[in-house]
């Protein structure tokens, strides 16, 4: 619970724009040949501790974040961006039990679409379980 009562307070820390190669698609030759995926990873957390103390060991360490985050993506293909966007959220959150909630984004600026596009992404939030 924060200063003001409100027990879902948390702060942010943002690590935006992770390029890894993955082998993640539905078709045969994104599975084959791979593409780049571009990562977005909202944190809540309370930062306070840390910022009071000037202490990286009392928030979550965004360079470690970026390169589990990596490994992640990099390893163990799937179908779907939908399913690499869970796997982070939930790995995170059994990783560093700081993190109160994680908003993932997975874009798949590459994707195998036969009309212009930027880019195709996917968004998932998803909280500790409060006691």
């Amino acid at each position: 619970m924060d200063a003001s009562g409100d027990p879902t307070a948390t702060d942010e820390l943002t690590l935006t724009g992770l390029r890894v190669f993955g082998h993640h698609g539905v078709l045969s030759h994104e599975r084959r040949d791979g593409q780049e995926f571009v990562i977005d990873v909202t944190m809540h957390l309370d930062v306070r501790e840390a910022a009071g103390a000037d202490d990286v060991d009392k928030t979550v360490h965004y360079g470690e974040v970026a390169e589990h985050v990596a490994g992640l993506v990099a390893h163990d293909p799937v179908d779907l961006i939908e399913t690499v966007a869970a796997r982070i959220a939930r790995d995170l959150l059994a990783r560093y039990p700081r993190l109160r909630r994680v908003t993932v984004t997975v874009h798949k600026p590459n994707a195998p679409i036969r009309v212009p596009f930027s880019d195709v992404s996917v968004r998932v939030t998803r909280a500790r379980a409060t006691r």
